[in-house]
């Protein structure tokens, strides 16, 4: 017997020994041979050691990813990093980044873990919040009133199974890191991802590490500037490329660019919290949040630390003289992010862009069909410019928010433009007014722009969305399919202009209703003059042809004076070659009709350049030549 359990005792393994085997399972299926001796070199080549154990330091990580020192978010970066090292292990937290951690850092922000373990995109959210969120004592003291009951269910939930610990060590704000929960029941089970691990390494009853402490999971959260710097990282790094090195982009960190950079950073951050009554951002507002309104936000850490896969300088081999052969792997962009900046589209609106539509489609594939500034404000400038593209579209309004007074007066192009409102109005948004009543709206449209008489465009992958002063996103529904119209004033529409989310004109609608806007519950309306605007939010309709906001759960209307308008064309250089051969064809049709020398005398002369140019042929008369 005694032998039986000592054979029992020297099978089970230690905790070290599971998180070699794992990190061995990751690196040989989630890493090609060459990424995987590029990681192994650049870890050599800049990992300190104490006594036998060999780590990365802060300073070291942050210089070899170029993170800029302006920003300040080295240490927020390594925090995180220094809880993903610890998967699946987490009441290690936080660990010393060797070897085996980095693999498990690199392996989970690259999704390359999706290979080995089945999970879904919630579980790596989950990690992601744990790995920045801070538990505060004194913020736990005055809500201590408050989840009694969340604790009784955390427990009932979690019963029989390991609980994470809370490092001791102090976090940037003076708070000690803890595991992450929420006041909504989201996420209160065991990550699926960490069960997968186990299941993986054939370990059902995880290394118990002494006890641990229950706290307050609701008081978890990422502190508000710690939040604000990783945003600005995100940014930054949104177009970055595998093989780019980050000081390629320093031209974003002058002194302008930075205060652009932290405005756009902000209006992100108005989303998740109200930063004068909240210390940061929580777990369900977190976890709410990011898949609905940003789901690529994170996609660039992965790229950023995939340079531990593709390192400055790699030794591929050494030449019989001794001497070594390196190779610089990190290359220069081939061209810009945008051809030309936009009098609203810069870097930093584009990244905030690629948060929730592909960077692949945007960066150094946009081009600037439209500009209000340089084309001029009419519809007809807009069709010429727009209507030829063939491949999705951006459109981008910005401008600023009508001021009260102007909500009552009795002239004025304001209030001409008011009266065609319909009477019933919401009130605006006043949960930010950080951006002094600037706003910027846009819609991603798939399909080509086109004339709209009683029907809409669009489809189902429009996108309306907000970046100013609030960042939002409101994703097309099947309530209905109304999801853009063009129209020009007419006598049968004596209101046009540009509209997304509305409903087309009916054929019941007495003449005086015809001077009144239909709007739709979600909303985005240009008057024809492209002078003034109005985004309507009616949150209590839930919605139309756009969903609502998961985030601002409240009826709100944006009246606006329009400062600037612009359309970007997505694709690439087919698609510009496209739309420049059609501009070309209608430039010559316009010339030949200006050259045509009718009126000379001579009919069959006149008719004869008329059958030339295309205009009359066997079917067409062309029309009276006396």
């Amino acid at each position: 017997m005694g032998q039986s359990l000592s054979n029992e005792k020297a099978a089970s393994p230690s905790r070290e020994e599971l998180v070699k085997q794992l990190a061995g399972r990751f690196a040989h299926r989630c890493f090609t041979s060459l990424e995987l001796y590029s990681l192994r070199n650049t870890f050599d080549r800049l990992a300190d050691q104490e006594q036998s154990v060999r780590y990365l330091k802060e300073t070291t990580m942050t210089r070899f990813l170029e993170i800029p020192d302006t920003l300040g978010v080295g240490p927020v970066l390594f925090q995180m990093v220094s809880y993903l090292g610890a998967f699946p292990f987490f009441q290690d937290a936080p660990v010393v980044l060797g070897l085996e951690q980095l693999i498990m850092v690199v392996t989970v922000l690259t999704d390359r873990y999706r290979k080995v373990l089945a999970s879904s995109g919630m579980d790596r959210r989950k990690l992601l919040f744990r790995s920045l969120a801070v538990y505060d004592r004194k913020f736990s003291e005055m809500t201590s009133s408050r989840p009694v009951r969340l604790k009784q269910e955390h427990d009932q939930v979690r019963t029989g199974q390991d609980r994470d610990a809370v490092s001791t060590g102090r976090s940037l704000s003076g708070s000690v890191v803890d595991e992450t929960g929420n006041d909504e029941d989201l996420g209160l089970d065991d990550d699926e991802l960490v069960l997968a691990a186990f299941e993986l390494l054939d370990c059902t009853k995880p290394p118990k590490h002494g006890d641990v402490a229950i706290t307050h999971i609701h008081t978890s959260f990422i502190p508000t500037d710690n939040f604000r710097k990783l945003v600005m990282l995100l940014l930054l790094i949104a177009p970055l490329d595998a093989q780019e090195g980050l000081s390629l982009y320093s031209s974003r960190l002058s002194v302008d660019e930075l205060q652009n950079l932290r405005e756009t950073a902000g209006c992100i951050l108005s989303v998740f919290l109200d930063v004068e009554q909240a210390p940061g951002v929580n777990f369900s507002r977190f976890l709410a949040t990011i898949p609905a309104l940003m789901p690529y936000m994170f996609d660039g850490l992965g790229t950023l630390f995939e340079h531990f896969l593709f390192p400055k300088n790699l030794d591929l081999h050494r030449h019989s003289d001794g001497q070594h052969q390196t190779v610089n792997l990190l290359q220069e962009p081939v061209q810009p992010l945008l051809e030309t900046d936009g009098s609203i589209m810069k870097p930093n609106i584009l990244s905030q862009i690629s948060f929730f539509i592909p960077g692949s489609s945007l960066f150094r594939k946009l081009r600037l069909l439209y500009s209000g500034d340089e084309d001029g404000f009419s519809m007809g400038s807009f069709e010429s410019k727009v209507f030829n593209w063939r491949a999705p579209t951006i459109l981008l309004v910005s401008g600023t928010r009508l001021p009260e007074e102007a909500l009552y007066a009795h002239s004025g192009p304001a209030s001409v433009f008011l009266s065609t409102l319909p009477s019933h109005r919401l009130p605006p948004d006043n949960t930010n007014r950080d951006q002094q009543g600037r706003l910027t709206f846009g819609v991603y449209l798939n399909q080509p722009w086109k004339y709209t008489h009683k029907e809409t465009f669009g489809d189902g992958e429009t996108i309306l969305f907000q970046l100013q002063p609030v960042h939002d996103v409101f994703r097309s529904s099947t309530v209905n399919k109304n999801y853009a119209s063009f129209r020009k004033p007419s006598a049968s529409v004596p209101l046009g202009g540009i509209s997304f989310g509305c409903p087309p004109p009916q054929p019941s609608q007495t003449y005086r209703r015809s001077n009144i806007m239909s709007l739709g519950p979600v909303s985005l309306v240009l008057e024809d003059s492209l002078e003034f605007g109005c985004f309507t939010h009616d949150y209590t309709s839930k919605g139309g042809a756009f969903r609502t906001s998961v985030a601002r759960k409240f009826d709100f209307q944006e009246r606006f004076e329009i400062s600037s308008v612009e359309v970007w064309g997505c694709g690439g250089d087919e698609e510009a070659r496209h739309q420049a051969e059609r501009w070309a064809w209608e430039v010559r049709e316009a010339e030949a009709r200006r050259r045509l020398n009718l009126g000379t005398g001579d009919i069959e002369a006149d008719r004869a350049l008329l059958e030339m140019a295309g205009l009359v042929g066997s079917s067409r008369s062309g029309g009276s030549m006396a």
